[in-house]
């Protein structure tokens, strides 16, 4: 059975940091690269970041840049999102997406609330 288990969301402040972490379970982790998706209320849902395979490729939207890095850990079947200097509008839903390189089955977490707010 495929898993997506976000973690580490909260309650913040304008300019604190948070890591949010996605364990996965039941599927081949490193055929697969992971993205972070996010959505605000009354909004569509965006794609934040991505990283191959290997790790070695990340991508991000131009919002996050020089903020927010994504990693993975092969070993451990994780994807990390490392968000610094968060702002207000850094507030949503984030959720963990999987997509194979090989078939393109995609697959999906349950999401994490980010909240920052003075």
């Amino acid at each position: 059975q495929v898993e997506l288990v976000e973690s580490g969301g909260g309650l913040v402040q304008p300019g604190d940091s948070l890591r949010l972490s996605c364990a996965a379970t039941g599927y081949s982790f490193s055929t697969y690269a992971m993205s972070w998706y996010r959505q605000a209320p009354g909004k569509e849902r965006e794609l934040v970041a991505t990283v191959n395979p290997g790790g070695g490729s990340t991508i991000y939207v131009d919002s996050v840049k020089g903020r927010f890095t994504t990693s993975r850990d092969n070993a451990k079947n994780t994807v990390y999102l490392r968000m610094n200097n968060l702002k207000s509008e850094d507030t949503a839903v984030y959720y963990c997406n999987a997509v194979s390189v090989r078939n393109r089955n995609t697959y999906w977490g349950q999401g994490t609330q980010v909240t920052v707010s003075s």
